[in-house]
């Protein structure tokens, strides 16, 4: 039997630690912001990168040093969705595409997804991978 979540509000801190310009406090992210990040976070995290948590992450970043075809999108748009599902519980029915560009040696990742237990929309965002050097 499968356990339904019912959630609440959603709360996480901004990252980029820049203080509010009035009041000093750290930007709030919330709701789907906030899980719009944690996603992004979990994608570019690499295994063995945290401390105390050697398993959280994606291998993502592994795959961006070959070749930026079909073949490769499918590995990494498995990758996002196995690590989405393994560590991100407050979402369901991910959708994972995965536009190779060749010629900016890059991918361009849409992520779809449900929030359990709110009435928001299907959440969708874009981001770029490429490989640093």
């Amino acid at each position: 039997m499968e356990i339904t979540r019912i959630s609440r509000a959603f709360k996480d801190i901004s990252l980029s630690f820049d203080p509010h310009p009035v009041t000093k406090d750290l930007p709030i992210l919330k709701n789907e912001a906030a899980i719009r990040r944690s996603i992004r976070n979990l994608v570019e995290t690499l295994p063995t990168e945290r401390f105390f948590n050697s398993i959280l992450g994606s291998n993502v970043r592994s795959s961006l040093f070959g070749f930026v075809d079909v073949g490769t999108s499918s590995i990494i748009s498995d990758q996002i969705k196995t690590t989405i599902k393994n560590f991100e519980t407050r979402v369901t029915n991910v959708k994972v595409i995965v536009d190779p560009q060749p010629d900016l040696n890059s991918f361009d990742i849409t992520v779809n997804y449900e929030i359990i237990g709110q009435d928001f929309p299907i959440q969708q965002f874009n981001f770029i991978l490429e490989a640093t050097r």
